[in-house]
């Protein structure tokens, strides 16, 4: 039996995406994304939030350069990869990142108008995104479908 690498975060962007091409023209894009949660503590309500690296690679990063934008929510689908690097000084380092699959761009329809800096929303179909999770862009009211 072969096993399962699924994550699935919800979360958001610490940082305009980073976007490098590589070799034979593949785009890279990479961002730390913050999830939160909040329990109780002795009374006292407390917030914890933890930061991931997520990585996107090809087609994905192209959509998530231009759309994305620090502190926008997002809910992404990937698996769990960890690599190794040697540093300046030759000492082994590990990183631990999410390696994205898709990505759909949660929040309010007036989230992602267009400003100065941004153009039209991709079509939902480039997030590779089931439509029931997605945000349909013509939606008037920019209500959830449940």
């Amino acid at each position: 039996m072969s096993g399962i690498n699924k994550v699935i975060l919800v979360g958001h962007l610490g940082k305009d995406p980073e976007v490098r091409h590589l070799d034979g023209g593949v785009t890279v894009a990479s961002f730390p994304l913050a999830t939160s949660e909040t329990y109780n503590k002795d009374g006292k309500r407390v917030e914890q939030t933890e930061w991931h690296n997520i990585v996107l690679w090809r087609g994905l990063a192209e959509v998530a350069s231009k759309y994305l934008q620090k502190g926008k929510l997002v809910y992404i689908e990937g698996k769990l990869r960890t690599r190794s690097f040697e540093d300046k000084e030759k000492v082994k380092k590990y990183v631990t990142e999410i390696v994205a699959e898709n990505f759909t761009m949660l929040g309010r329809k007036s989230d992602f108008e267009q400003s100065p800096s941004t153009s039209a929303l991709p079509p939902i179909s480039e997030t590779k995104i089931d439509d029931e999770f997605a945000i349909n862009p013509s939606d008037e009211n920019g209500d959830l479908p449940f």
